[in-house]
């Protein structure tokens, strides 16, 4: 009786304890609905559930031209390329946590908060607005993103 006692507590013991730790790696997301990078660096890259997006601007994926000189237009198509990533992932606008905005002028700052809040409807994520002397192209805006699931 003392031998089952024994073999039944390893049982329990070996069942209960915690399987080996996963290894997380990184994977490289690429979509061709949004612009390929202009430099050295990936579209996002997902760890775990976390997806991180490099800076997008506002540029047509087919053409790589900017969709327009103004910032109404950028913004638009800088939060498409934004949206295509998450997609491409398998997130959507509603698991972006964090965002990163750099404008080339913070006296565009109302207008672009009127695009921004059409494409972030409810619980906006967390942000961070900075101006800058100088985005990649001349674009008026920048925008990186960060989002979990």
């Amino acid at each position: 009786m003392k031998y089952f006692i024994g073999i039944l507590t390893l049982i329990l013991i070996s069942s209960c304890s915690s399987p080996e730790p996963q290894t997380l790696k990184k994977q490289v997301i690429s979509t061709d609905n949004a612009p390929a990078s202009i430099g050295v660096y990936s579209q996002a890259i997902q760890f775990g559930n976390s997806l991180y997006l490099s800076g997008q601007i506002g540029l047509i994926p087919e053409t790589r031209e900017l969709a327009g000189s103004d910032l109404e237009s950028q913004t638009h198509q800088t939060l498409k390329n934004i949206k295509a990533v998450l997609e491409a992932a398998g997130y959507a606008m509603s698991d972006v946590v964090k965002a990163q905005v750099f404008l080339n002028d913070m006296d565009d700052y109302g207008a672009f908060n009127d695009i921004y809040t059409t494409y972030f409807t409810e619980d906006p994520p967390a942000r961070a607005v900075v101006e800058v002397s100088r985005i990649p192209l001349d674009a008026k805006v920048e925008i990186m993103v960060t989002a979990i699931k």
